[in-house]
């Protein structure tokens, strides 16, 4: 079992571990980042990428099914899930290599196998055929991610009864899905496969989807779901899964279905119930870590664990679980490591996107989050249907929604739902970064006709000033 020494291993290639080992390199460490799959992790490889590829594909077929409202007439629109298999595969091929060749330009050793603790300063990685190797490191920095939540009571197969992992590579489109959870990664597969000619349950136990969420921005989306032939069950849960030889019998029961058991029959179901950290196997007892009661491993600002030398990103740290919030903590812990002043993961606020038809975006507090904290409130809003871009595009479902403090005028959240929201909430995450005021907002010039400009209208619409929709008339004028 060969042994060699390095500066620091990170445990785990998904966006904060790479992330980790990239930002190590240029900092002149001698890493290894250690990983049982592919570079990229769950993002690239299950998650974040190919589920947009999906998105995308599915996009592109709604446009040309509903092209004759807009002069395109397209005879017929024939979803070949083999040629999208095909696409998704090439952009995360692309994704993939592209980290591989950061690697090898950062100096960043590349180990395939499963990492585990043989002490605090040691990592052994078993590769596939049984044979192992061992690193020992003054630093390691696990990034292992997360997974998706199995229920016992519904076991996965991968072919009636789906995960995450699963809904991604169909090798065909169902007749009748079933999606068992309405939260981010549950409406984005029910948007895939509703586009692309699947009739979709999504069945949520709470009173709401997208639990968390400003509560307007939920309720608006859940609107348009249902406008979008999306059947929307909420407050309902299901009781039963009893697999067929090739369909899945669901009792349903609660609101959804007038509070009364209901069986129905789906080709498959996808359980999208949320997500895990992932630390088994990894040994923590012999590093001297041990897990909170969520199973979380605690971190300060810079990412250390209890154990000096053992930093912990991503997931396996809590909340949110996201993408983007692991990337920053990789890059804090690489620069804490190797000693960098003032370093600290302390963000005012962190995105969250998603990618449902329309998109959301949301950053900061929600209007129940701020008055719940004591604030009071100045809320702008802005309907996508008063929208010159939005109309042009064919696309006005959708609103902008501003969270003020009306004693300093300070943004305190920016809620958006719209096409490439994605993309729009960027503003909100530097206005909240910077401390901008709605006026801040109002009175930067915005360029026209776009989709931004509906935040400006938003934030003039907090003040009274809106010129592309009504302003609500002063109390006491409306009392007259």
């Amino acid at each position: 079992m060969a042994e060699q020494q390095v500066d620091a291993v990170v445990i785990g290639a998904g966006p904060g571990g790479y992330h980790a080992a990239i930002r190590l390199g240029q900092l002149g460490k001698k890493v290894v980042c250690v990983d049982r799959d592919a570079v990229g992790g769950v993002c690239l490889n299950w998650g974040c990428i190919p589920t947009k590829a999906l998105l995308h594909v599915s996009e592109v077929a709604r446009h040309a099914r509903n092209g004759a409202e807009i002069g395109i007439e397209v005879p017929q629109v024939n979803v070949n899930i083999a040629g999208v298999q095909k696409f998704t595969m090439d952009v995360v091929t692309a994704n993939v290599k592209g980290v591989e060749t950061l690697f090898k330009g950062n100096n960043v050793q590349w180990a395939i196998g499963e990492g585990s603790f043989v002490d605090k300063n040691t990592v052994k990685v078993t590769k596939k055929d049984g044979s192992s190797e061992t690193y020992k490191a003054r630093d390691v920095v696990i990034a292992t991610g997360g997974a998706p939540v199995d229920v016992k009571a519904w076991p996965r197969d991968g072919k009636l009864i789906l995960n995450s992992d699963d809904a991604v590579r169909l090798p065909s489109v169902p007749k009748r899905l079933l999606v068992i959870g309405g939260g981010v990664i549950g409406l984005e597969f029910a948007t895939v496969y509703n586009r692309m000619g699947a009739a979709v349950t999504v069945v949520e136990m709470m009173p709401n989807l997208l639990t968390g969420t400003d509560l307007e921005i939920s309720k608006t989306m859940g609107r348009i779901l249902k406008k979008q032939k999306i059947e929307v069950l909420t407050n309902t849960k299901v009781e039963k899964l009893e697999k067929g030889a090739s369909t899945v019998k669901a009792t349903i029961n609660g609101e959804g279905t007038a509070n009364k058991p209901e069986t129905r029959e789906y080709d498959q179901v996808l359980v999208a119930v949320g997500r895990r950290p992932v630390t088994d196997n990894l040994g923590l007892e012999k590093a001297g870590l041990a897990l909170d009661e969520k199973g979380f491993i605690n971190v300060d600002a810079q990412r250390r664990t209890s154990v000096p030398g053992i930093w912990a990103i991503g997931d396996i740290t809590g909340g949110p679980l996201l993408a983007h919030k692991a990337m920053k903590e990789g890059v804090v812990a690489a620069e804490a490591i190797a000693g960098l002043p003032g370093v600290a993961y302390d963000p005012v606020a962190v995105p969250n996107c998603v990618y449902t038809d329309p998109e959301i975006a949301t950053v900061g507090l929600s209007e129940e989050e701020a008055k719940a904290q004591g604030y009071e409130l100045r809320i702008g809003k802005f309907p996508l249907a008063a929208s010159g871009r939005a109309r042009s595009m064919h696309e006005s479902d959708g609103m902008i929604k501003l969270i003020g403090d009306k004693k300093t005028d300070v943004l305190l959240g920016m809620h958006i739902i719209a096409p490439q929201a994605e993309s729009l909430i960027g503003e909100g995450v530097i206005a909240l970064e910077m401390g901008a005021t709605l006026e801040d907002i109002g009175l930067s010039i915005h360029p026209h006709p776009t989709l931004t400009e509906s935040i400006q209208d938003a934030a003039e619409a907090a003040h009274g000033k809106a010129i592309h929709i009504m302003n609500p008339k002063p109390a006491a004028a409306a009392a007259k």
